[in-house]
């Protein structure tokens, strides 16, 4: 019996910490919605990144092949941003795997 209970405790600390948090990711959330791109940039940046993959960089210098890197890696970052990941850490995910068995 003991044991049910630190359980049942364990399980109301856990489900009640998210909520501390939860203002802070509505702030979030509304700014992401606003941020995010439109069809036509994420074909056109699509496009960009398909042309650098296909160029020709042996006769580029050094200075620019690091420019091109650069801008690949920040139109990758910008789509990536835009794709809506969700994330879903060990805990919480250990917590909906044993919920998903006890019901």
């Amino acid at each position: 019996m003991k044991t049910k209970n630190f359980f049942v405790l364990l399980l109301v600390l856990m489900m009640s910490a998210p909520g501390a948090f939860c203002a802070n990711a509505k702030a979030e959330t509304a700014t992401k919605v606003e941020n995010r791109m439109s069809a036509e940039e994420l074909s056109s940046m699509n496009k960009r990144v398909e042309e650098i993959r296909d160029m020709d960089k042996s006769e580029m210098s050094s200075k620019e092949k690091k420019e091109l890197k650069n801008e690949l890696k920040e139109t990758k970052k910008n789509i990536s941003r835009d794709g809506g990941y969700v994330y879903i850490g060990t805990g919480t995910l250990i917590l909906i795997i044993l919920l998903i068995i006890l019901l």
